[in-house]
């Protein structure tokens, strides 16, 4: 099987994934690698497909656009897991594969015969990458994961919110499945440099739960230091002040003046040098304890212009500031644009679709948007092909429903 061409070749060019995975967390991972170059053929069960086609709405055209978001780049398969020949299918793609990354349960893949131990057996520099919702040890390594599991069991939930008392709030975003992507695409690559040394492959293992956990750094810091637990504090910082969201004339400003300068900074910004000779405010430690009326005082001046005006001001100031933006004006900002972080996808249903774009830039060989998301089965007969299955024998794959030709 050899990779698509593609005038533009991103650093992981010539790297074959084989991706089985469904919803959020696996495809966020196969699209990154895909974004950076690597060949990723997607397989989706059959029949269904990945849960996130019939995610509707939102929709484009018909098609699934949360679906859509995160499987771009990828040639997708339709397979049936469970049929003999559909097995096969897979074992023979995956015999030319470097990369497996699946978020089946625990003990499915084995049960399928395509587990780590039989796969290497054939492809002894396979990378194998297992995504689960706690990892494959440990008592929870059973159960099944969702990131709102992982968010509360995390103590996210507890850190999330506007105050001691009120009911625990998730992240508004999926963190604990996009965080487990971006690890598992860093375990994979991380394997991939030592089999660069070695020849050999091995078993990548992260969750859902690992991948929420990591964001806790800085109260698990607090509570190793104090043996007690941190709440949740609004938009506020467990460490520093001011450094949280301010309300102004027609919105809300995040500010960060966190150092002495910046601090020194932002009481002149807004006229409220006296504050530099008050010892309830003499250094983060005095600020940290008075943080209420602190914010009460930069609150009231703050309301008394617009957010685009004090955050003009604070840049001239060299004060960490910016507006809280809703999504579509995030998406608009100029600087989102400036890199590449909104782009255009050609889709033969959808038609030309906006996504998000890599969030990594390399000074040459970036990554390139060869495709959109694949439709269900789009890439069965031209996958099997390379894979030296002739007409007759898709044909028949096909008519025994083993696989899904597009279209069919």
């Amino acid at each position: 099987m050899q990779p698509s061409p593609s005038p533009r070749t991103g650093p992981l060019s010539g790297l074959v994934v084989v991706e089985l995975t469904n919803v959020m967390a696996g495809p966020v991972g196969g699209l990154l690698l895909a974004d950076m170059g690597a060949e990723v053929v997607k397989v989706e069960r059959l029949p269904g497909g990945d849960d996130t086609r019939r995610a509707i709405p939102p929709e484009i055209q018909g098609e699934s656009a949360t679906f859509m978001i995160v499987n771009r780049n990828k040639r997708g398969i339709a397979v049936d897991l469970k049929h003999p020949d559909g097995l096969q299918v897979v074992r023979r793609l995956i015999d030319k594969a470097d990369v497996v990354i699946e978020n089946f349960r625990p003990g499915t893949m084995e049960k399928l015969g395509l587990g780590y131990e039989v796969l290497r057996a054939s492809n002894p520099g396979l990378i194998y990458c297992k995504i689960t919702g706690f990892g494959l040890n440990g008592p929870y390594a059973k159960r099944a994961g969702y990131d709102l599991i992982a968010q509360g069991m995390s103590g996210i939930m507890s850190l999330t919110g506007e105050g001691p008392g009120r009911p625990p709030v998730k992240v508004g975003v999926p963190i604990g499945d996009v965080t487990a992507g971006i690890l598992a695409s860093t375990g994979v690559l991380a394997a991939y440099i030592e089999r660069l040394r070695t020849g050999e492959g091995q078993y990548v293992d992260t969750s859902l739960y690992e991948a929420s956990l990591v964001h806790t750094y800085w109260q698990v810091a607090m509570a190793f230091a104090t043996g007690e637990s941190a709440g949740p504090m609004g938009s506020a910082h467990p460490v520093a002040a001011p450094y949280q969201a301010i309300p102004t004339q027609d919105g809300w400003i995040n500010i960060g003046a966190v150092s002495q300068a910046t601090w020194v900074g932002m009481t002149r910004v807004l006229q409220l040098e006296h504050l530099l000779e008050d010892e309830r405010f003499a250094s983060n430690r005095e600020r940290m304890a008075n943080r209420d009326l602190l914010i009460s005082i930069i609150s009231e001046a703050m309301r008394s212009n617009t957010t685009d005006y004090w955050v003009e001001k604070f840049e001239q100031a060299g004060v960490p500031a910016g507006p809280v933006r809703k999504i579509k004006d995030m998406l608009e900002d100029p600087q989102t644009l400036a890199r590449d972080m909104v782009i255009e996808v050609d889709h033969p249903v959808a038609g030309q679709v906006q996504a998000l774009g890599l969030p990594i830039k390399f000074s040459h060989g970036n990554g390139v948007t060869r495709r959109g998301a694949p439709q269900y089965g789009e890439h069965t007969a031209e996958v099997l092909q390379e894979l030296g299955y002739s007409s007759d024998d898709i044909a028949a794959l096909a008519a025994s429903q083993a696989v899904q030709l597009h279209g069919r």
